[in-house]
């Protein structure tokens, strides 16, 4: 796998694999080269066959992301061409997220703002601990935000909520955060890292094409009917029943042991 900048921390074990952003002097802001990094370790996990679950989480403890690295902004967009290429970039590294064929589980600790809240986001799951922090500031500094971002948070949040979240920009916490359905669980500090362990091991240890298929017919169920693609949604269920895990579950149920899955 390409290495892009020692500010990502990536591993894989045990069928987990684990992006980290480490700009800790920031609060893990994201650079140009973490943005065109993530995108880079997503489609080297999608490969591997290994991998079963990705999960995304900040260095230090006390950030998840705080958003974009501004003191590169002199630098990085300089230009039109420049703020071109850099939005591309984390336009595809959220993308790339976004559709990963593995489930995204996003690690939440201390600040999660502005970029930071919209790769949260492109998860499929948010666990927070009690002391993470929440916001988009977009209308204190006069900038917007795309509809692809936006769509994100509203089929998460709601529109009423979305509308509170930009329209004060202030920040709130995990406790509201789970109130919003922004995040999943919310675990004391101390319980968070061994939550979201015994967590990826459950999703590690299931079946990968079913899991697959649940991401791909949920994904297409949150599209308007006109544009679902109802013979994807079809082959995925198919391929799950002709599958040799498919046989390999049913006859661990009836010898009453753990079913070994290999994604195939």
């Amino acid at each position: 796998m390409q290495t892009i900048t020692d500010q990502l921390i990536v591993t894989k074990e045990n069928g987990v694999g684990t992006i980290k952003f480490d700009n800790q002097a920031r609060r893990n802001a994201m650079t140009f080269e973490m943005w065109e990094g993530m995108g880079i370790v997503i489609e080297d996990f999608n490969k591997d066959p290994e991998v079963r679950v990705i999960v995304v989480s900040g260095e230090g403890g006390k950030a998840f992301c705080a958003g974009a690295d501004i003191s590169q902004f002199a630098e990085k967009r300089s230009s039109e061409d420049a703020v071109a290429l850099y939005n591309a970039t984390t336009d595809n590294a959220s993308k790339i997220l976004a559709t990963a064929s593995k489930p995204t589980i996003a690690k939440i600790e201390g600040f999660c703002i502005g970029g930071g809240l919209g790769i949260a986001m492109c998860c499929d799951i948010r666990i927070a601990n009690e002391q993470s922090t929440f916001a988009v500031p977009a209308a204190k500094l006069g900038l917007g935000y795309r509809a692809d971002g936006l769509k994100r948070l509203v089929d998460v949040v709601g529109p009423s909520f979305a509308k509170d979240i930009f329209y004060t920009s202030r920040q709130f916490n995990a406790a509201e955060a789970y109130n919003m359905g922004l995040v999943n669980r919310v675990l004391p500090r101390t319980a968070l890292n061994s939550y979201v362990d015994d967590y990826t091991k459950t999703i590690a240890g299931n079946a990968p094409l079913t899991i697959s298929a649940a991401r791909v017919v949920i994904n297409e169920i949150m599209k308007d009917r006109a544009d679902r693609d109802e013979a994807l949604c079809d082959k995925v269920v198919d391929d799950c029943f002709a599958s040799e895990d498919y046989q390999e579950g049913r006859t661990a149920f009836m010898e009453k042991r753990k079913p070994a899955f290999k994604g195939r």
